[in-house]
């Protein structure tokens, strides 16, 4: 059985480091003529002279906040997008809101690696539980599964019934989509006598699969990997398996990327090992960036994985250097609570609250009452309902009681369990 997609994975690090870096000054000089709002962004600086680390760490970090604030004042995309590029392609429409154009390619989120990573091989039937309305995650998955040689079955989200129904007729040898969907479809399939038995392999994405939830999927004869993905740069990382089917070490960063890890609220690099921001510099014509800051934080992990690849590992996702936070595979973001108290001034202050209940996300909005105001917690729950395109409770606190930290959102689910 050949063991990796193809030999850019197990090259030596130092022809992929520099290859990376001969391609970019090229690549940053096309970009910035075709599209005026990066062009804007890196004025000033000399493209050519970008040819390592060191002089890439001196150009600004671009984080979500400010791409946010530049599509506003020029919609859709802040100039960042070539629009010859997008003749074809979808448009996408991500919480924040962020308008996310798809790149070029029969793999634009360059996800097929994550599939083969995970032991699913040409031929697999893939069951594709990824959002596919309005938001990136089912056309960037599929795309991948596809390109791998795969057939996919786009189910979607919800409908869990016809999905169960659809799973045991198929016989999907592999589901994608985010990690807690997949116990909803066993534990329903169970109580309903339906045959899932098919499934023996995952590969789950915008959320956390906690290990807990892995070693269950495990005793169930489910092999579950994860990769690490945004909407703006497709897939990240990814995790590789071992003979066994067990996860190795750490995440694999993908090729024809560069990803730094920086000191959060800086454009500073950290030294291995230290917690920090993930940046991404991406290749993709149609949306090119150039110091991304995800909001998300990692590490790089040292050595190389057990399977051969030779890519920098980073340690996986490991919390938000922002607020913003991810609930049931969405991004939920503070400028949205504050658009639900913008629609209730009868709210003097608010708290959203990310659990688990189980091994699902839940969330639950604590707010604090205005003076002399009794809110109505039916239509707090519809606001949030509308704006965060999630279910959640809400909770009213007594008056100074919320945390005086800053938190507009508190995550607290472990991580570790």
């Amino acid at each position: 059985m050949v063991a990796h997609f193809d030999e850019l994975e197990t090259r030596d690090p130092a022809a992929r480091e520099q290859a990376l870096f001969s391609a970019l000054p090229g690549f940053l000089k096309s970009a910035t003529e075709a599209i005026p709002g990066l062009a804007s962004w890196l004025d000033g600086i000399d493209q050519h002279s970008v040819i390592d680390r060191a002089a890439l760490a001196k150009l600004p970090v671009l984080r979500k906040a400010e791409l946010m604030r530049l599509q506003t004042e020029n919609p859709p995309f802040g100039g960042f997008a070539d629009p010859r590029a997008l003749a074809g392609k979808h448009v996408f429409l991500s919480p924040g809101p962020l308008w996310e154009p798809e790149g070029a390619g029969i793999d634009p989120g360059a996800a097929a690696r994550a599939f083969f990573a995970a032991g699913i091989r040409p031929g697999d039937i893939v069951h594709n539980a990824f959002a596919y309305h309005m938001t990136p995650g089912g056309f960037m998955l599929d795309a991948g599964a596809r390109a791998l040689g795969c057939t996919v079955f786009p189910a979607g989200t919800g409908n869990t019934d016809m999905q169960i129904e659809a799973a045991a007729q198929l016989r999907p040898r592999a589901y994608c989509g985010t990690p807690d969907f997949l116990k909803v479809l066993l534990d329903h399939a169970a109580e309903q006598g339906k045959d899932l038995s098919s499934l023996r392999l995952g590969l789950v994405s915008a959320g956390a699969l906690f290990p807990s939830l892995r070693a269950e999927y495990r005793e169930r004869g489910v092999n579950v990997m994860q990769c690490y993905a945004t909407a703006e740069c497709g897939v990240i990382a990814y995790e590789s398996a071992g003979p066994d089917g067990t996860p190795n070490p750490g995440m694999i960063l993908n090729e024809h990327i560069i990803v730094e890890i920086v000191r959060p609220g800086t454009n500073d690099p950290v030294p291995d090992g230290e917690v920090g921001e993930v940046v991404v510099t991406t290749f993709n014509q149609a949306y090119p960036f150039v110091r991304l800051g995800t909001g998300d934080l990692s590490a790089v992990l040292p050595g190389m994985s057990p399977c051969g690849r030779t890519g920098k590992r980073i340690k996986g996702w490991m919390g938000r250097a922002d607020q913003r936070t991810k609930v049931k595979g969405m991004f939920v973001d503070p400028q949205q609570i504050a658009e639900v108290l913008k629609r209730h001034p009868e709210v003097a202050r608010a708290r959203l609250v990310v659990t688990r209940e189980g091994e699902r996300d839940s969330m639950a909005l604590h707010v604090e009452p205005a003076s002399g105001q009794t809110p109505d917690g039916k239509a707090l729950e519809a606001s949030l309902r509308d704006v965060t395109k999630l279910g959640g409770a809400v909770t009213i606190a007594t008056p100074g009681s919320l945390p005086n930290d800053g938190k507009i959102i508190a995550d607290e689910r472990d991580y570790n369990r």
